[in-house]
């Protein structure tokens, strides 16, 4: 939990999560509310969610999503309205759990290095259309978003992001990449990471082979 102890969780699950079994539903309870955020319609990451997502007891309505049939703006305004409706009463919504993905570069959600919306403290959804990688127009929560969640958790795998996440745990950068820029302000942080991933750091971490 890099935001209090600074120890870095690496984790390895072998199989398919279990299906869980449906919650007995109680009168007068509110089942829970699942948000999904993709950042583009065909994001490997959409598909992984949907399968996570498929074996759980969820309802279709508890699950909101972008909407990729209206122009970037138009989705962002969307998408941001959808979450105003879902967490009434707050003026950025407070995520229980954020489970986030990271890139080479350091970018997490569409947020990447140098780039203006970086800077972004008044949209809680924002579009962008320039993106440095493809596809160029994309949705992406804010860092005002990220930072107020109850827990964040990053997940990342495979040697190729062995470089940045050193610069991320271990380096105190003059400017940060984005995923470093992560640090809610009264939640947990957490880095999930495979053995790859991992091999450049030096900081304490706990090693699972099992979740």
């Amino acid at each position: 939990t890099r935001a209090g102890s600074g120890t870095t969780m690496i984790s390895i699950h072998p199989g398919e999560p279990p299906s869980c079994p449906a919650p007995q539903e109680q009168q007068g309870s509110l089942l829970p509310l699942n948000l999904l955020c993709p950042e583009r319609q065909h994001h490997p990451g959409l598909r992984i969610l949907t399968h996570l997502l498929s074996r759980l007891p969820i309802p279709e309505s508890q699950v909101i999503t972008i909407n990729p049939e209206l122009p970037v703006e138009e989705a962002a305004e969307d998408y941001a309205k959808k979450l105003r409706q879902a967490f009434q009463g707050d003026s950025i919504p407070v995520f229980d759990l954020l489970i986030l993905g990271v890139g080479p570069d350091g970018h997490t959600c569409s947020l990447f290095p140098d780039h203006p919306l970086l800077q972004e403290r008044e949209k809680i959804v924002a579009p962008i259309s320039d993106s440095p990688k493809p596809p160029p127009q994309r949705v992406t929560l804010t860092l005002p978003v990220l930072n107020a969640a109850r827990t964040v958790i990053f997940v990342a795998t495979g040697e190729g992001k062995a470089a940045v996440l050193k610069r991320i745990l271990e380096d105190q950068e003059e400017n940060p990449v984005p995923a470093a820029l992560v640090q809610p302000h009264t939640g947990k942080l957490c880095w999930f990471l495979d053995e790859a991933a991992a091999r450049l750091l030096t900081v304490p971490f706990e090693k699972h082979s099992t979740l």
